[in-house]
């Protein structure tokens, strides 16, 4: 299971902070991505970090902008969101892929966190 947090109302360019806590054994294998779905928009892809740490993917709207990151001695995958931008404005969910990959597929991913809403105003 993954329990995502973090999310809540901020100005146009600035941060948070979301946390996906995950429970079970397999999170030090899995690769952790995180999406977003904006109103009236489809699920799509924002990073993903290897179970190492070692590698990271990042859609081309939020690179530079955001950064992923995880520590698996507590289970807990990262997304920073620095320089935030009104079309940032979605709900955020974290993913885990059991099987290592680093995709941006949303098939990929076989557990799913709840989802924290993130509000960018203007």
């Amino acid at each position: 299971q993954l329990q995502t947090s973090g999310g809540g109302l901020v100005q146009t360019g600035g941060s948070l902070r979301l946390s996906c806590a995950a429970s079970g054994r397999t999170f030090g294998t899995s690769t952790i991505g995180w999406f977003r779905q904006a109103p009236g928009k489809e699920r799509e892809f924002v990073a993903a970090i290897s179970w190492s740490g070692g590698s990271t993917n990042y859609a081309d709207s939020v690179k530079g902008r955001f950064t992923i990151s995880r520590d698996n001695a507590k289970k807990t995958g990262y997304l920073q969101l620095n320089s935030l931008k009104p079309e940032d404005t979605a709900v955020y969910y974290c993913a885990a892929d059991r099987f290592g990959r680093l995709g941006r597929l949303l098939n990929n991913y076989n557990a799913w966190g709840q989802g924290t809403q993130v509000t960018v105003s203007s």
